[in-house]
């Protein structure tokens, strides 16, 4: 034992130098099993930070429940810039009254919210406000909640009981009661002729064939002789 002490030159090491050396190499032979580490495959701030499915919740307006949000898929992103919360497949929002009764409902394929107060809607979007009985359909559709309206920029189609129009650009109060269109085209049934006169076409304006017709049905005048 002495002579195999001199070989290696640990004579003149203390006990506790030599626990400290095959501690050393006790460490350096475990590190040499320990498996590589990989990193993250993707950056945090394309992590999702939530994952539910199957989600119901209330959103509620100055302190009232005014809002619900079904979908069946919610995806929660805090790291991005603005932070944003992600409903891939579908979502339908209800909207309620004073009394909490649904007068309004909205659906899409697709959804977003930045910031928790700006919508995104997009794909075979339809809004159906129950009181007028009105349908806005488009593809895509924005809803700001810290302005009080939605707004879209692409064609838009709004049918009621009476009448349908259309418009290329959108914009409306939360409410649904005042909204305006652009470069809009639309169709209005009017009375009926022989009452009030030509009936307008698709387009808004007289029929050229009835209004001829009403020409030539009017009276001539006859000369009175003296």
């Amino acid at each position: 034992m002495e002579s195999r002490i001199n070989r290696f030159g640990l004579r003149h090491l203390g006990p506790l130098s030599i626990v400290a050396l095959i501690g050393l190499t006790a460490l350096a032979a475990c590190q040499k099993d320990t498996p590589p580490i990989g990193t993250l495959g993707e950056p945090r701030d394309s992590a999702a930070v939530m994952i539910t499915n199957g989600v119901s919740k209330l959103i509620s307006d100055s302190g009232v429940m005014r809002y619900r949000v079904i979908a069946e898929r919610w995806e929660v992103y805090d790291h991005t810039t603005p932070p944003r919360q992600y409903f891939p497949k579908g979502l339908f929002l209800q909207r309620f009254d004073n009394n909490f009764r649904m007068d309004l409902y909205v659906e899409a394929d697709s959804a977003w919210c930045y910031n928790s107060n700006l919508w995104k809607l997009k794909g075979h979007v339809l809004i159906n406000d129950l009181g007028p009985q009105r349908t806005f359909r488009t593809e895509e559709l924005f809803w700001d909640m810290q302005q009080h309206c939605f707004y879209s920029n692409i064609y838009i189609k709004i049918s009621e009981p009476e009448r349908e129009i259309a418009g290329d650009r959108f914009w409306s109060n939360e409410k649904m009661t005042n909204y305006r269109l652009a470069r809009s085209s639309g169709f209005m049934p009017m009375p009926d002729s022989s009452d009030n006169g030509p009936q307008a076409n698709g387009t808004g304006t007289a029929n050229s064939d009835s209004a001829r017709q009403v020409v030539r049905s009017a009276p001539q005048a006859v000369p009175r002789r003296r």
